[in-house]
């Protein structure tokens, strides 16, 4: 398993965690996807390591949020970079071999706001669902040759993403931070925030050979949140 982040100090103690908990074998190769040359350095080590790569799961964390006039040109430049460019610049790194072997699994994670967009987060909304046209589109591509392309849709999930989020909201519209976890609950018909690991079942789902009938899906994990048929 490959484990990729900023953070080097926090890449190191996860990659840890997962081989004491579960004995897999990982390699924690630190750098910022939203740079090509990020994107290069986490290849290389992943086949330097283990020689192939058969899942891809892309997960870069969201852009910040605010009105559109908030935003500058750089600023959706650095969301397109780090959202978009990232998962284009994985895929086709490693998009060869899968099809060369004829099994693949690619995972992105991307947000509940491609199916009902989210107040506020204008950069994520946009470009969430850039990510999307190209998974759907890629998915028929791919499929004569044994790859799965799927998308995974997280609700309000308790994550530091989500601390920020409320911090922002906190300051826009007054209150404190704990009225903006009240108010996403009063809004998920579960009534309540969602655990990382109910996100991690479906991804580990997707991932493995019983999913092998499963493709250009885009699938919410969001207590309900979402209201659309589709």
């Amino acid at each position: 398993m490959v484990l990729c982040s900023r953070d080097p100090v926090t890449l190191d103690r996860a990659a840890a965690a997962i081989e004491q908990q579960t004995g897999a074998e990982t390699c924690a190769a630190a750098a910022d996807l939203s740079d090509a040359a990020g994107v290069e350095r986490v290849v290389s080590a992943a086949f330097a390591r283990f020689g192939r790569v058969d899942v891809l799961v892309t997960n870069t964390g969201g852009p910040p949020a605010g009105a559109f006039e908030s935003h500058s040109p750089e600023a959706w430049r650095g969301a397109l970079a780090q959202n978009l460019e990232s998962v284009l610049n994985l895929t086709r790194a490693l998009l060869p071999g899968m099809k060369e072997r004829r099994w693949g699994r690619i995972v992105n994670i991307t947000s509940i706001a491609v199916k009902q967009p989210v107040d506020g987060l204008i950069l994520s909304n946009s470009v969430r669902a850039a990510v999307t046209g190209f998974a759907r589109t890629l998915a028929n591509e791919v499929a004569p040759h044994g790859v799965t392309v799927n998308n995974v849709l997280p609700g309000y999930t308790r994550t530091e993403r989500l601390v920020h989020l409320a911090e922002h909201n906190a300051r826009s519209r007054g209150g404190d931070v704990r009225d903006a976890y009240e108010q996403w609950e009063r809004e998920i018909p579960m009534q309540r925030l969602g655990e990382p690991e109910e996100l991690a079942a479906l991804v580990a789902f997707l991932a493995s050979a019983r999913a092998g009938y499963i493709t250009g899906a885009s699938i919410a994990v969001d207590g309900g949140w979402i209201r659309s048929l589709l």
